[in-house]
């Protein structure tokens, strides 16, 4: 059988974001794609990147309009491409008619940045929205947040399984366990929450981290994912097979777990025989 293969954290770009380069940037991740037989990016455009307004504290309008140039691409590349949808939750009535609006138009998850603390009840409303519309959550996580950083409000594992203990019946995905800071710190935070699954992207590639979060969520819980970096992205994609997984588990972690967390229905990932068409 062809497995598929989900990346269920990638990044496009658009006009919008003050880069002159940007088609040649989404043009590079689909030919990366190709090469590693990615079937779907399940993607988000954050506003426009900081060109117009801040990243992690996006204006509405910059909002709508890193909603809307992400709508049009799902809709460009049916076959290829799938879209969350991206608020900010510091404007609670703007992101819940962002939500509304953008599943109406096809996105299948949730995407939250670094525009407020993960265990703010400020959040509530737009997750109990994301279980309403059944979506998933991608989370922005630093691992081990010590310290303040400037330009957003950064949270760790700790902070987002006190939301997922609040929003049990909605599946997060704890973004880029090699995004940074120490992720060690991270797995035993959400060791007993079934409802957070690790997401492998990150440009850290530390010997032992896939082994670790392995033997602490199994993989019915890891998800792959390349974020901005496809190359560390294809790096853990190859170091998954030295860490002991099965063939099934390797499925699990590729696509299985994502098609299972995601809308019914939503991700082209039908495996397909050799032979058939």
């Amino acid at each position: 059988m062809n497995e598929p293969l989900v990346d269920a954290h990638a990044h496009f770009f658009h006009a919008g974001c003050g880069r002159a380069d940007w088609q040649d940037l989404n043009a590079a991740r689909f030919r990366a794609g190709e090469r590693m037989g990615i079937t779907v990016h399940i993607a988000s455009m954050l506003g426009t990147f900081g060109f117009r307004s801040p990243t992690y504290f996006p204006s509405p309008g910059d909002v709508t309009l890193g909603n809307d140039e992400m709508l049009a691409l799902q809709t460009r590349e049916p076959e290829r491409v799938r879209c969350y949808v991206t608020v900010n939750p510091n404007d609670t009535e703007h992101a819940l008619e962002e939500i509304d609006r953008c599943v109406a138009r096809g996105a299948i998850g949730l995407k939250l940045a670094a525009s407020r603390r993960a265990d703010d009840a400020l959040l509530d409303p737009v997750i109990e929205a994301a279980a309403v519309h059944k979506l998933p959550v991608l989370h922005h996580i630093w691992q081990h947040r010590r310290h303040e950083w400037p330009a957003q409000e950064a949270s760790d594992a700790v902070e987002l399984g006190r939301l997922a203990a609040r929003h049990p019946g909605v599946s997060f995905i704890l973004a880029h366990i090699g995004g940074g800071g120490d992720w060690a710190h991270t797995f035993p935070a959400v060791d007993e929450l079934p409802n957070v699954f690790l997401e492998l992207s990150g440009s850290g590639v530390d010997r032992g981290m896939l082994d670790d979060a392995y033997h602490a969520v199994g993989a019915a819980r890891l998800i792959w994912g390349s974020d901005i970096t496809m190359e560390t992205g294809l790096a853990k994609l190859r170091a998954l097979a030295i860490v002991g997984l099965t063939a099934e588990e390797m499925g699990a972690v590729t696509w299985r777990n994502a098609e299972r967390i995601f809308p019914a229905n939503t991700l082209p990932v039908s495996p397909i025989a050799p032979g058939v068409s």
